[in-house]
């Protein structure tokens, strides 16, 4: 299609010019052309591999983030379940030494919260 369009266009210079320099010109340009087409296709290589690198790099240190977050999760998780153990057992000490006292507390607690219903 470009040939088609160069001979075209240079057509009618040609036929005003005597002489092969007009010819040697269009060959010129066409080469230039080609080299150039050769270069962009080189260099749209050279970005597509530089992509895809940088792509498998950032892949690599999502999964990797996300590897440390999900460990760091699982281990508050578990902190926080002992935490949780703990209290519970300490509450359960608390009011099997104390039992009259955590009655008494139990009803005052009840007794604040009644009174906060009513206003």
């Amino acid at each position: 299609m470009e040939k088609i369009v160069a001979s075209s266009l240079l057509h009618p210079i040609r036929s005003r010019r005597n002489g092969g320099t007009l010819h040697n010109i269009e060959s010129t340009i066409e080469e230039q052309i080609e080299t150039l087409r050769d270069e962009i296709a080189a260099l749209t290589k050279i970005a597509g591999k530089q992509s895809r690198k940088s792509g498998d790099r950032l892949r690599y240190q999502a999964a990797t983030s996300y590897d440390d977050l999900l460990s760091r999760s699982e281990d508050l998780i578990h902190e926080l379940q002992e935490g949780y153990l703990r209290g519970a057992h300490e509450v359960r000490n608390t009011v099997r030494r104390h039992p009259v006292a955590t009655i008494g507390a139990a009803a005052a607690f009840g007794l604040v919260l009644a009174l906060l219903a009513r206003r």
